[in-house]
């Protein structure tokens, strides 16, 4: 039997379900996602940020997504990365999200 290869925007799918308690936009709209690798063997690698290091959702949005992740059926294993370079920046937003915040 052969697995079926995971698609980036699967994962896409998946993370823009995880939400900032504080702003209500998803964080892959707001901007916080910096890279997303998907691997043969159907492992996922997410780089990631949050909107400033005193974020209070530090503990909660990282294991979040990785949560959501690991829903799409067929995921083999996920790692989420943290980092804050470059430090995050509200240009880094999604005209969505821009338009959902009122900045545009």
């Amino acid at each position: 039997m052969t697995e079926g290869t995971i698609q980036k925007e699967q994962v896409i799918d998946a993370i823009k379900r995880v939400y900032d308690p504080e702003i209500p936009v998803d964080v892959y709209e707001l901007g916080l996602i910096y890279e997303i690798n998907v691997y043969p063997v159907n492992n996922v690698y997410v780089l990631m940020t949050l909107t400033s290091p005193a974020c209070p959702s530090a503990e909660q949005l990282p294991g979040e997504v990785e949560q959501r992740v690991r829903e799409i059926e067929g995921v083999n294993d996920v790692k989420v990365e943290l980092t804050f370079d470059p430090p995050y920046h509200q240009d880094m937003m999604s005209e969505v999200a821009k338009v959902e915040l009122g900045f545009m």
